[in-house]
């Protein structure tokens, strides 16, 4: 079944310590703290991932980035990033296949709007802890995988083996 993340971009970074921290020094930086947690999410979890910030600042229409895979937009200046989440919600809606629709946000209002269309909701508080458990678990299969013996004798058969024995004794 096909599973879409819609994160509010802009209350994430609101809601993360470390992303409210990040704001402070630079709203790019925090922007790519947030790429960079949801990539490895995307890569755990299997989730398509659209992030959708406000452009009410930018000039111009609404904007679409691929960044690793994640689907950035930014919304028209005539439009929020709440309206924008909720037409892509409702566009999701209209496609005849099979999925499961997420919205990751902390906005109250916004919750109950996606969830009446059939969104299933994710606060930034639970996000964060999916996305910390992603990294986690992505960090220990690496360790795991960097620890074990990768010599070329583990894929040897047993035949193989002992051949390359009796050529080693001459």
């Amino acid at each position: 079944m096909r599973e879409v993340l819609i994160v509010d971009g802009y209350n994430i970074i609101g809601d993360w310590p470390e992303l409210r921290a990040l704001k402070r020094e630079s709203l790019e930086a925090a922007r790519d703290g947030l790429l960079d947690g949801l990539k490895e999410y995307k890569a755990f979890t299997g989730r398509e991932v659209i992030v959708v910030f406000d452009a009410h600042l930018a000039l111009g229409g609404q904007a679409l980035e691929v960044h690793s895979g994640i689907e950035v937009y930014y919304s028209d200046q005539e439009e929020t990033a709440d309206e924008l989440i909720e037409r892509l919600v409702y566009d999701f809606l209209r496609e005849k296949t099979r999925m499961h629709i997420y919205v990751a946000t902390s906005d109250f209002v916004e919750q109950q709007v996606t969830f009446g269309g059939g969104a299933l909701r994710i606060s930034a508080r639970e996000l964060r802890t999916d996305v910390q458990t992603a990294k986690r678990q992505i960090r220990e299969q690496v360790d795991r995988q960097n620890g074990a013996r990768n010599v070329i004798d583990d894929h040897l058969s047993p035949q193989v083996r002992e051949m390359f024995e009796k050529w080693r004794r001459g």
